[in-house]
């Protein structure tokens, strides 16, 4: 727990518990004052304190130990008993063993009184109302009865007996219309009001224990809940109201509500919020030389008939070891929540620890997650500490403690896009090597630190992580650094450590530098297909015509991508740079083969690409033989001779119309009966069907097919009768059977044809015939197709001629050689047409 003062009380805290009081002793003018004398008793106000000695002096303080005005009231004779003031502080009044009793007005003397009793006065209490006009003027003075004090209208001061007293009234305490007082025997709540006394709590009977030995603690939580500690036994009253008012019955009554007990003497007790008590302690043992301990100060939370202690501080006041329990004592404050110990040589005030108190209590201990929680948290008023001060130490410790991820980690919650914050603590980082730790959370969206910060955090991983390096190449815009500089680094560190997570990062910087041929260089020498993107993304298509094969060692399927893409790189030049690699070659071909054949046909490529399917896709080969014609057939055969593909060498022969030798080569080399029939089907020459059935005259399983085929193409009765007579067929009456039957159908599909074709010749005669014997109309706008004049009009003489052609003709232009039974121009266009031809 911290103090705060020049000299500080030395409070000890018996565990790592944070405190909830923080202590100042009071120094100043009271330090004189005890020096020469010793408090006897205090009394508190929000105002000021008013301490009273051992020598009867009066004293009043503020809360710095400064003596107010550097006025003394009058004294006793002997050592003050008790002091009590009113609710505004305006009046004070005091008791004596010498009798007296003095009620001070602090702003006029008019109200003031002096009242001796001829007796030693153990305590007295001023009406809390004083202040007030009119029948306030009264205090309460205890001894060995109770006796309230009025000052008449006349000035004079009627004292008057509230009640015998059990002994002696060692302690009382004044709060609205209820007086509390303690003597031998117990408690007693009086109604001011009522004039009548609420009951007797009297003490538990203690073997060894005499109750006017220790004094009674009395304090008022509120006006209806009164506090009272005695000995090492804690009772919390409450005074309420009764529920039915009855006859000669006080109208309110005082309940227990929680009564324990601790394992100390109790010197003084007060409240601190809720159920939370505030109890100065004293030992009930003593230290080896049998002297008295430090007294504590304990807070505890009340239950109904125990307690939970929430903080345990010992006190280190001045001559402790010389004070016994009843030389202590404690003033609260209710409403100010602050509290003050008073030991005849020191004067100690104590109030909740703030906000700023607790955090720095934490700091001090180390516990700065909580710390920061404390911070962070809504509707906190701070006036010492700040959620960057605070944050600072953390990071701090952190970095002492080397837990560097979670200092990362608070950086971005700390300092967000402060710049001035980041440009100061990432320092911190720096020496300690660790600035990869906060890499992740450096600004860099509208706000962005000076260049230096950021290559600070690249030369960092460049030496101590590459592959972090890379990331963070990857990650960041060149914008935020100065590009050339960290690229001359690197280059110095590769000579002496080369990896492939720096050689990319290389690249990456060549190209934010615009240096794209050593880009592409690097990315070649590193293997990375990263090198694609960067050629797409930049069109850095005119720079890879050297390195097309080694692109396309790298990823085939990539390149061949780009080199199809138009405008990219001209095929001529893609081709040129393949030769050294036919299977690169047939890759690129196959696929632009499938993107544009014309193209490839136009620039006389499909001869390249019939050898490269010979070589690495056979499958493709024919299909390609039979759309294009831009090969050397002599050519394509060569290399299917020497790789022995013989469908595709059928193929081209019957191109070259060598179907002889095509018919041979599937008899003798492919054995396939049924290519043999599709290939004279397709040739269309009786001939070749002729030399299918020689072919097939000593194959008995091929004239079984034949016989099952051949009647559809050519006339069967060939086939049957250069069947030799012992020749065994397998299947014969079936193949003979489908042979009579097909023969059959087309006999009879030919038949139908004929009579459909004569039918429709002879409709369409008839319809031709109606048409032409239908007349054509002429008019004034039909021109003559010789003269070009009206071929009706009042000068037209002679007769019209109009042809089924529809063109139109004057009887005398026409000339008379005998050609006007027909057109004379539809005549000279089919005589033209002829001689063309």
């Amino acid at each position: 727990m911290k103090n705060q003062s020049d000299e500080k009380s030395d409070i000890e805290t018996v565990e790592e518990v944070e405190p909830k009081l923080k202590y100042v002793r009071l120094t100043n003018d009271v330090q004189t004052i005890l020096t020469k004398d010793g408090v006897s008793y205090l009394a508190a106000h929000p105002k000021f304190l008013c301490i009273g000695t051992n020598w009867g002096s009066i004293h009043l303080l503020d809360f710095e130990g400064n003596i107010v005005n550097n006025r003394q009231l009058r004294p006793h004779t002997v050592a003050v008993n008790q002091i009590s003031i009113d609710s505004r502080g305006e009046f004070i009044a005091t008791c004596s063993d010498d009798g007296n009793v003095f009620v001070y007005g602090l702003y006029t003397t008019e109200d003031s009184q002096e009242v001796s009793l001829g007796r030693c006065v153990k305590s007295v209490a001023i009406d809390p109302l004083y202040h007030k006009s009119g029948n306030y003027r009264r205090f309460i003075t205890g001894d060995d009865r109770l006796m309230l004090h009025e000052r008449t209208f006349l000035g004079r001061t009627k004292s008057v007996l509230l009640c015998d007293v059990e002994g002696v009234v060692h302690n009382m305490r004044w709060h609205n219309r209820f007086v509390a007082w303690a003597s031998n025997i117990g408690l007693r709540v009086y109604d001011i009001i009522s004039r009548c006394s609420l009951g007797l709590i009297k003490w538990d009977k203690r073997n060894n224990i005499i109750p006017s030995t220790y004094r009674c603690n009395l304090t008022w939580k509120d006006s209806g809940t009164l506090l009272v500690g005695w000995v090492d036994t804690v009772r919390i009253c409450g005074v309420k109201r009764r529920l039915q008012r009855l006859k000669d019955v006080p109208e309110y009554i005082v309940e227990p509500l929680s009564m324990f007990r601790i394992d100390y003497f109790i010197s003084g007790i007060g409240p601190l919020n809720h159920n939370q008590l505030v109890i100065l302690c004293y030992s009930k043992e003593k230290d080896e030389n049998e002297k008295a301990m430090r007294p504590q100060l304990y807070v505890v939370e009340a239950k109904e008939s125990k307690y939970v202690e929430l903080c345990t501080d010992n006190l280190s006041l001045r001559d402790f070891k010389d004070f016994g329990c009843n030389d202590y004592a404690l003033e609260s404050l209710v409403v100010e929540n602050l509290f003050v110990i008073v030991s005849p040589k020191d004067i100690v005030v104590a109030n909740p620890c703030d906000a700023d108190d607790r955090i720095e209590w934490l700091i001090e201990h180390n516990k700065y997650a909580e710390a920061m929680e404390i911070v962070n948290s809504k509707n906190i008023v701070l006036n010492r500490n700040s959620r960057i001060s605070v944050g600072k130490k953390f990071l701090d410790h952190l970095l002492f403690v080397e837990e560097y991820v979670k200092a990362g980690q608070l950086t971005a919650e700390l300092f967000g896009n402060d710049k001035k914050l980041w440009q100061e603590e990432i320092f911190k980082f720096a020496q300690v090597h660790q600035l990869r730790q906060v890499s992740a959370y450096i600004p860099r969206g509208e706000v962005t630190l000076d260049p230096h910060i950021y290559e600070m955090v690249l030369y960092e991983y460049l030496k101590l992580e590459p592959e972090g390096f890379l990331k963070i190449v990857k990650q960041w815009s060149p914008s935020l650094y100065n590009v050339s500089a960290v690229t001359n680094a690197l280059i110095e560190h590769l000579i002496v450590n080369s990896s492939s997570e720096l050689l990319e990062a290389l690249a990456i910087l060549y190209t934010h530098s615009g240096k794209f041929d050593k880009a592409l260089g690097a990315y070649l020498k590193l293997n990375h297909k990263g090198i694609f993107q960067l050629i797409t993304k930049q069109n850095l298509y005119p720079l890879i015509h050297n390195m097309i094969e080694d692109l396309m060692q790298l990823d085939c399927e990539q390149m061949i991508k780009i080199l199809l893409e138009k405008d990219t790189v001209p095929v001529d030049i893609a081709v040129a740079k393949l030769q050294d690699n036919r299977l690169y070659l047939y890759m690129y071909l196959d696929a632009l083969e499938k993107k544009d054949t014309r193209m490839l046909a136009r620039r006389n490529l499909h001869k390249d690409l019939v050898s490269l399917y010979a070589t690495f896709a056979r499958d493709k080969l024919l299909p390609l033989l039979k759309r294009s014609n831009n090969y050397s057939i002599a050519l394509a055969l060569d290399e299917c001779k020497r790789l022995e593909y013989y469908p595709e060498m059928v193929y081209l022969l019957g191109r070259m119309g060598n179907t002889k030798d095509a018919l041979n080569l599937v008899m003798s080399q492919l054995q396939d009966i049924e290519q043999a029939i599709e290939f004279c089907k397709d040739q269309n020459d009786v001939d070749l069907w002729h030399d299918l059935i020689g072919l097939s005259l000593d194959q008995p399983k091929f004239l079984k097919v034949l016989l099952r085929k051949i009647g559809t193409y050519v006339d069967p009765r060939i086939l049957i009768r250069r069947i030799g007579k012992r020749t065994q067929i397998p299947g014969l009456k079936d193949a003979l059977v489908k042979m009579m039957t097909d023969y059959n159908l087309q006999v009879s599909v030919e038949e139908g044809c004929t009579k459909i074709v004569v039918s429709d010749c002879f409709d369409l005669h008839e319809r031709l015939y109606n048409v032409r014997r239908k007349g054509c109309g002429v008019d004034e706008q039909h021109l003559c197709s010789a003269c070009q004049k009206c071929i009706v009009g009042q000068d037209t003489v002679g007769n019209v001629l109009i042809f089924c052609c529809q063109h139109v003709f004057h009887e005398q232009c026409i000339p008379a050689d005998g050609l006007e039974t027909a057109c004379i121009i539809c005549t000279d266009s089919r005589t033209k047409q002829t001689a063309f031809q």
